[in-house]
């Protein structure tokens, strides 16, 4: 199957959409952060969606997939916090599983030549809160004209990153235990 498709091409969607992101934020364009935001979620959803219902799943699919999240989660918490829309810690947190979890796929696949690493439930869960404490915020910034980051969100963004950053480094021992 070739690597163009439907969902491959969301994906691909998803990551061109970041600079117009950014572009908007920093221009002050609060009303088509949000819509790119949103739209960018929907091409995550609808991708994964599309590939499994359409038996339409691909290696490049599979590998671009969670580095167009990353991409697009990375850059938002950073902005975020260049803005001091969210608190700059948690951008720390999420960013450090991020690059842990990475370096940590790097040295099993140089140790094991295993290259597949599978979605935890706890990831999926991260990203989704993540999407959706960013996305509040985005909102409360159109309709309050200020951020608001209420804790309820948060804690749940804190424990899911943590409990799946620990879930991954735990996979991955158990991968080079063999």
């Amino acid at each position: 199957m070739g690597v163009i498709n439907l969902p491959n091409i969301l994906t691909i969607t998803r990551i061109l959409i970041i600079p117009f992101f950014v572009t908007s934020l920093i221009y002050g364009h609060y009303r088509y952060s949000l819509c790119l935001f949103i739209g960018a979620a929907i091409t995550d959803t609808l991708d994964g969606l599309l590939a499994r219902l359409k038996d339409q799943k691909t290696t490049f699919g599979t590998i671009l997939d969670p580095v167009a999240d990353k991409f697009l989660l990375a850059t938002s918490f950073i902005f975020f916090s260049i803005y001091h829309w969210v608190p700059t810690w948690l951008t720390i947190m999420v960013i450090s599983r991020d690059i842990i979890i990475t370096i940590g796929w790097f040295i099993l696949y140089l140790s094991t030549h295993t290259a597949r690493v599978e979605p935890s439930i706890f990831g999926k869960a991260s990203n989704i809160f993540q999407v959706i404490l960013l996305a509040f915020v985005l909102l409360s910034i159109n309709i309050r004209g200020t951020a608001y980051v209420p804790s309820i969100l948060v804690w749940p963004v804190v424990l899911l990153t943590a409990l799946s950053g620990l879930h991954y480094i735990y996979r991955g021992f158990r991968t080079a235990s063999g």
